[in-house]
């Protein structure tokens, strides 16, 4: 379920950039607010929710002054410079007309529950807003027992279908990634922080996979694959870095620079016979163990 309080912030995006380029005053805003939500829209509201808007999705709600007009210059970069942030337009939109025409459009749907983990960001995101830290009690998938962390929660991150906590924890004073499904209780303390001025996730994740940080310098790894393949690999890039460097009659061949960790050998291997890791030897030689090892499975 879209939490409330990203549905408003969806809603606010989307409503501008329908208004186009002659935007809307907050008179006009207010009234449809009260036709969507039912409720005021004070101006004071409005403002926290035009920086929650910058804070979150990178978009700015601008303010024509000679007419007084709010609107959002539409250009590519409202969805395609990030593409977290169109993703999470794009399937909050999508949540929202379901909600309002559930019966319309019945068995005419069909979308998977992602990203599990949503119950905590609305406080998550306020504590982000707030630069507040906060507590949290948290399970982890190797240990039945239950530790506590009080953490400086710096952005959240989204990766296969669950939300992550990108935060710093003033007990081991590092940096760490938590998984929302696996936060057991959340609380808000008073206590707040400054928020480091050059952080960016985007730049922190740029050289790791999945939601591992980045441990040492990436590497390039090379791989070949069919053309068929290839076009599946063109439309989801295995990493941002992917890039093709040779193509002949036969085959297509990509490389990628990344920190390896398990989760890309994992994701690797799950293509199977369809690509060939070329180099480095040490990757190649773990996708090699792991086919030797599916492959004792099956002689049985």
């Amino acid at each position: 379920m879209v939490t409330e309080l990203l549905q408003k912030y969806i809603w606010l995006v989307q409503t501008l950039i329908k208004s186009g380029a002659s935007g809307l005053s907050l008179k006009e805003l207010r009234s449809r607010w009260e036709t969507r939500f039912g409720i005021d829209y004070p101006r004071r509201t409005f403002n926290n929710h035009r920086e929650a808007v910058m804070e979150i999705f990178g978009i700015s709600i601008e303010c024509n002054r000679s007419t007084n007009r709010y609107f959002i210059r539409y250009t590519d970069d409202v969805t395609d410079d990030s593409a977290a942030s169109a993703w999470l337009i794009n399937t909050f939109t999508v949540n929202n007309i379901l909600s309002l025409s559930k019966d319309r459009l019945s068995g005419r749907v069909s979308v998977e529950d992602i990203p599990s983990g949503h119950k905590h960001l609305t406080a998550i995101m306020e504590a982000m807003l707030e630069c507040c830290t906060i507590r949290i009690r948290y399970r982890k998938y190797t240990s039945e027992g239950v530790s506590e962390y009080t953490v400086r929660p710096y952005a959240i991150k989204e990766a296969s279908r669950r939300w992550y906590l990108v935060a710093h924890c003033i007990e081991r004073n590092e940096m760490r990634v938590y998984g929302l499904d696996r936060i057991i209780s959340l609380s808000t303390e008073n206590e707040h922080f400054i928020m480091p001025e050059d952080f960016d996730v985007d730049a922190l994740f740029s050289t790791s996979y999945g939601v591992y940080l980045p441990d040492g310098k990436p590497v390039e790894i090379i791989f070949r694959t069919s053309h068929k393949e290839a076009g599946y690999l063109r439309d989801l890039p295995i990493h941002h870095s992917q890039k093709t460097i040779r193509e002949n009659g036969e085959s297509v061949e990509f490389s990628i620079s990344v920190c390896p960790n398990n989760s890309l050998i994992m994701d690797l291997w799950r293509l199977g016979s369809r690509i060939e890791i070329l180099s480095p030897p040490e990757i190649r030689e773990a996708f090699a163990a792991e086919a030797a090892k599916a492959s004792m499975l099956y002689k049985r």
